[in-house]
C-alpha cells in the first residue's frame, strides 16, 4: 500500500524552469517516482542537455522550451501538448529569478520581471494545467514553488518576497476555486538552499555562518531535500492536502 500511494508511473508532470537548479532535481525525483516529465526552460541548448541527462537514466522525457511570462507562448506551449496527446497530471510551478536591490534604487521594470517570473508565471501555466485537468475529469496536482520570503522579508529583496508572498495566496485562491475538480494546489516553502542562483551568498564567509547559525540543521539545504516533499505532493498520498505552505528549510522558520 505505502508504495502505490507514492507512485507515479501513470502520472505526467510538467515542471518549468527544469533545466537546472532546483527544477531539474525536483524533474529528477518525480521521474524517479515513475513519472513522464516534461522539461522547461528559455535555453533550447541546456534544456537539450538536462533532457539527455536523464534519459541516459532511463528516464522518460519530452522538452517544452517556452516564456513562462508570456500569456500566448504558455498557450501554444499546452496546445503542443495537446496536439501530441501529452496530458499534464501534476504541474510543478518553479520558474523565477532573483534580484537583490534597496527599495529606493529599484526600477518598476526591474520590479516587474520578478514578479512576472516568480507570480505572474503561475497564474499563467497553473490556468492553463487546471483548465484541461477540469475538463478531463480526473483531477491533478499544482505544486507552487515559495520561498521563506512567503512569510518573512529579507532586506533588499522586495520585488522576490512580494512574489513568493503573492504564491502563498495564490496557492489558497486557485485551492477555493479547483478543489472540488479534485486538483490538490499546494505550495513548497524552499530554505536557503545551494544553487547556482545562491552559489556566490554561501561563498561568502558572514553570509555562509549566518544561514547555518539561523538553521537548526546547521547547514544549507541541497536541492534534493525537496524532492521527497515534491513526490508526496505530486502522489495520492496527499489527495486530501490543498491550500497548504510546506516549508523545507532546516526547521529555520520554526525559531525566527
Amino acid at each position: 500500500m505505502p508504495s502505490r500511494l507514492f507512485d507515479l508511473s501513470d502520472r505526467t508532470c510538467l515542471v518549468t524552469g527544469s533545466a537546472r537548479g532546483l527544477g531539474n532535481a525536483l524533474a529528477e525525483g518525480l521521474a524517479e517516482a515513475g513519472a513522464t516529465v516534461v522539461l522547461n526552460s528559455l535555453n533550447p541548448e541546456r534544456l537539450s542537455s538536462a533532457a539527455a541527462v536523464l534519459r541516459q537514466k532511463g528516464y522518460t522525457v519530452h522538452e517544452l522550451p517556452f516564456d513562462v511570462t508570456e500569456e500566448e507562448a504558455v498557450q501554444n506551449a499546452f496546445a503542443r501538448l495537446d496536439e501530441g496527446g501529452i496530458n499534464v497530471d501534476i504541474l510543478v510551478n518553479n520558474a523565477g529569478i532573483q534580484l537583490r536591490k534597496p527599495i529606493l534604487d529599484l526600477q518598476r521594470a526591474e520590479w516587474q520581471t520578478v514578479l512576472d517570473t516568480n507570480l505572474t508565471s503561475a497564474f499563467l501555466v497553473g490556468r492553463e494545467a487546471a483548465r484541461r485537468m477540469i475538463k478531463r475529469g480526473r483531477g491533478g496536482k499544482i505544486i507552487n514553488i515559495g520561498s521563506l520570503t512567503s512569510e518573512a522579508a529579507r532586506a533588499t529583496t522586495a520585488p522576490y518576497t512580494a512574489a513568493k508572498g503573492g504564491i502563498k495566496l495564490l496557492t489558497r485562491a486557485m485551492t477555493a476555486e479547483w478543489a472540488e475538480h479534485g486538483i490538490q494546489i499546494n505550495t513548497i516553502g524552499p530554505g536557503y538552499m545551494i544553487t547556482e542562483m545562491t552559489k556566490s551568498l554561501a561563498e561568502t564567509p558572514s553570509f555562509d555562518a549566518w544561514v547555518k547559525q539561523r538553521t537548526p540543521a546547521r547547514r544549507w539545504g541541497v536541492p534534493a531535500d525537496l524532492v521527497g516533499t515534491a513526490v508526496y505532493l505530486a502522489s495520492a498520498a496527499s489527495d486530501y492536502v490543498s491550500g497548504q505552505l510546506i516549508f523545507v528549510d532546516g526547521g529555520l522558520m520554526a525559531v525566527l
